[in-house]
């Protein structure tokens, strides 16, 4: 970045931050938009700001584009297996790509993530296999991947909990010594990701209250993308969101959600406030769900298809390509070749997920405790009795 973290932390997250000095958009109808960062326009031109910048050169926003493009293609090629029987359902991000690439390619190797259901953008920038979040999503297993090979805890469905798991995380590393050493390699943070609807749960607001009293290495990412399965924000919240935080005792931050540079930027000075034992900060991405709140949902009952429209005018792969193709950093042989590596992303997750086979019913046992208990193992010997009664019978006949 172009000033020190000493500079980022007495100014960009200071009560100043909270009221003035953001960058404006203007929404397609002409209206005023909630003031947040930005860096990069709907229309692909970058724009400065006075309290963040983006540091990465255009190979990185190349990457940018790519993990995008591949997010949505985890998305699009999801909720198509659910709608052909594949999948019993699926948590759609589309439209919000930029807020989880953007956040997930700030994080170094060493902090560690606590997502919801829906986080599949910042899975793939930390390496996870698509196919291990469609095999939770599937009912073949409880979720397949070990949470300290990617630093990436499992997917957590009840509203708001890994928020507690988030600050009780990060009080524990801020105990194990690594936090506020000045070595780049020790040094590590959390971020808790939830959404807007979450942010009115108890668990949210207790992990709030103990982060700002503990200064936990935390950094609490709200994608805010306007609603609560069918509620609206406005019926969760009488000010913005980002601005709850103060009243808890630590700074936080409304960014452009659809941007990825703002995203990145904003997120990447967090975790280094958090990694350096400045404590949490709360950064809302201010963002649009464009699809459902799940498969099982159907959101024209309760918004209109005007908002849609008009949201998709700020797509935010749109405008990154926009950006590369307007500035002469990428032709259109690296598009075609984004595009291709997308279609055999999702030829390989059609037959991968087809390709699961079903778990046995008695494995459900074995995913209980780390180490299975005298009396867990009775009750799986128990109901393995029971079931050969049926393949007895089944025998007889």
């Amino acid at each position: 970045m172009s000033r020190t973290t000493k500079d980022v932390i007495a100014s960009d997250f200071g009560p100043a931050l909270m009221h003035r000095r953001r960058a404006q958009a203007e929404p397609p109808d002409g209206s005023r938009e909630p003031e947040f960062v930005q860096l990069l326009t709907p229309e692909g031109e970058r724009v400065e700001h006075p309290s963040f910048s983006f540091d990465g050169d255009e190979e990185t926003v190349r990457g940018f584009y790519r993990d995008m493009v591949l997010t949505r293609r985890i998305d699009v090629e999801a909720t198509a297996l659910q709608r052909h029987g594949e999948l019993g359902i699926w948590a759609q991000l589309l439209g919000q790509e930029a807020a989880q690439v953007g956040s997930g390619r700030a994080l170094s190797p060493q902090d560690f993530v606590f997502p919801t259901y829906r986080e599949h953008g910042v899975a793939w920038c930390r390496g996870l296999d698509p196919l291990k979040l469609l095999g939770l999503f599937r009912g073949v297993d409880q979720g397949s991947w070990d949470p300290h090979e990617a630093n990436f805890g499992l997917y957590t469905i009840v509203i708001g909990a890994q928020t507690l798991h988030a600050t009780g995380y990060a009080m524990g590393i801020q105990r194990d010594g690594n936090v506020g050493t000045g070595d780049p390699d020790r040094d590590a943070a959390v971020v808790a990701y939830f959404g807007d609807g979450a942010s009115s749960q108890g668990d949210v607001n207790e992990a709030f209250i103990f982060a700002a009293s503990y200064n936990a290495p935390v950094v609490f990412f709200c994608q805010n993308n306007q609603w609560a399965i069918s509620e609206p924000i406005e019926r969760q919240s009488r000010i913005p969101l980002y601005q709850r935080a103060l009243g808890f005792g630590f700074p936080g931050v409304r960014v452009d959600g659809n941007d990825v540079l703002a995203t990145y930027a904003v997120t990447q000075a967090a975790l280094q406030r958090a990694r350096e034992g400045q404590g949490p900060t709360f950064v809302e991405a201010y963002t649009y769900r464009m699809g459902a709140h799940t498969t099982t949902d159907d959101p024209t009952r309760y918004r209109l298809s005007s908002d849609v429209e008009a949201w998709k005018l700020r797509d935010p792969i749109a405008r990154v390509k926009a950006y590369l193709s307007r500035q002469g950093h990428a032709d259109q042989a690296f598009f075609d070749s984004v595009e291709a590596e997308s279609e055999e992303l999702g030829e390989r997750l059609r037959e991968g997920c087809r390709s699961m086979p079903d778990p046995h019913v008695l494995d459900v046992f074995d995913h209980v405790y780390a180490e299975q208990t005298d009396e867990l193992a009775q009750q799986k010997a128990a109901y393995a009795a029971y079931l050969s009664t049926f393949e007895t019978e089944e025998a007889a006949r």
